[in-house]
């Protein structure tokens, strides 16, 4: 339909408007990890092992918001560059890269189709980011592309699980499966970000059409003890019990 906001623009538009809050409430829980961790409880990297070695590795931060995560990878000696969809996250990574003195590439473009040369980069990752507000329909085919033979996919989102257990107009997930599996994909919450899930099954099919064979799928566990700015102690007490997130982590095989 003529006029109609494409789902990039739809989601350009809203995180332009919810970023300054984002980094607001979030951004010295990810400061104070350091930025190498994962997930709403920022479980350390050197604990999942998920990247490997880093250092001298062409990265792509694939939805870097404000680019905690790159500026870490950058000063651990990887040649890193960042891509968001919303220009307002980018203008908060610029101020956070003046700080720690990080000096890469931004790009302010939507994942499902990116500016890069084939076969650009040796790591495609994402903590949430594009892998979760971009369709993987066009961004896991798009990731295959921009990998050298080789290279990694490796991407958090939230599990096919607790979007079927945690109901749209409730603040906490359920222990009890309310919501549809198949046929899972656009998550539609009217004044949001359109959010994407996948089957298990259709992940799978997915990555291996697009070229990649798949690894490891880790389903992070948060401790006890854990604080998060973005979760509460019960859904804390829920991810104790099911997986809440998970971690693929998928090869791009060899043209």
């Amino acid at each position: 339909m003529a006029g109609e906001e494409s789902s990039a623009a739809r989601n350009r538009r809203v995180w332009d408007a919810q970023a300054d809050a984002y980094q607001a409430t979030h951004g010295a829980q990810l400061e104070a990890s350091g930025g190498l961790a994962w997930g709403v409880w920022q479980i350390p990297e050197s604990e999942l092992g998920v990247l490997g070695e880093v250092a001298g590795r062409a990265i792509l931060e694939l939805g870097c918001g404000a680019a905690q995560w790159s500026i870490a990878l950058a000063a651990a000696g990887a040649s890193v560059t960042g891509l968001d969809n919303s220009a307002r996250q980018l203008e908060h990574a610029r101020e956070l890269m003046a700080r720690a003195g990080a000096a890469f590439p931004l790009v302010h473009s939507s994942a499902e189709s990116t500016p890069f040369d084939d076969a650009s980069f040796d790591i495609v990752f994402c903590d949430y980011g594009a892998m979760a507000f971009a369709d993987p329909y066009a961004t896991v085919p798009e990731a295959a592309r921009i990998l050298r033979d080789g290279g990694l996919l490796a991407f958090l989102m939230n599990t096919p699980i607790l979007d079927i257990a945690w109901p749209i107009e409730a603040e906490h997930p359920t222990e009890s499966l309310i919501g549809d599996y198949f046929g899972k994909h656009v998550i539609d919450v009217p004044g949001e970000c359109l959010e994407y899930q996948l089957p298990y099954g259709e992940w799978i099919r997915l990555f291996r059409a697009s070229g990649f064979t798949i690894e490891d799928l880790i389903e992070p566990r948060p401790a006890a003890d854990a604080v998060s700015s973005y979760r509460d102690d019960s859904v804390r007490a829920w991810a104790r019990r099911w997986p809440l997130e998970h971690i693929w982590r998928v090869r791009r095989e060899n043209r």
